[in-house]
Order: C-alpha cells, then sequence, then structure tokens
C-alpha cells in the first residue's frame, strides 16, 4: 500500500468514528439526555475521536499554551 493510500485509509477510519462519535452525542442531545451515564461515555468518546483525529494530523490538543486563530 502506498503512503497516500494509508493516509486516506486510515483518516477515512477516524473520520467514520469521529461522525459516529457526533451522532451519538445529538441523538442524546435530540432525547433531552444531557447528563448522566450515557451523556458521558458519548462524551468522552467524541472526546477520544477528536484526540485520535488531532493525534493522527499533528495537531496539539492542549489549546492553552497555543490557542486557536480566530
Amino acid at each position: 500500500m502506498t503512503s497516500f493510500e494509508e493516509f486516506r485509509a486510515t483518516s477515512h477510519e477516524l473520520l467514520k468514528e469521529l461522525d459516529a462519535a457526533t451522532i451519538k452525542m445529538m441523538m442524546l442531545v435530540s432525547a433531552k439526555e444531557v447528563s448522566g451515564p450515557s451523556w458521558e461515555d458519548a462524551t468522552q468518546r467524541h472526546h477520544d475521536a477528536v484526540d485520535a483525529w488531532h493525534a493522527f494530523l499533528n495537531i496539539p490538543t492542549n489549546f492553552s499554551a497555543n490557542p486557536p486563530l480566530p
């Protein structure tokens, strides 16, 4: 596999997980279930998916030292 194909495959998998995590959170919002164990699990899954995506793209996840530009 070429490095571009590897990049494409990995980014696709990471983005699928990020999309699934976002959808789960939005379903809970629609159901007005924004607290409790289900919400905590969903927010942790979303956080982990964002961290994995940032790590893949080498984007720092600690914005306190370097906040994103407006």
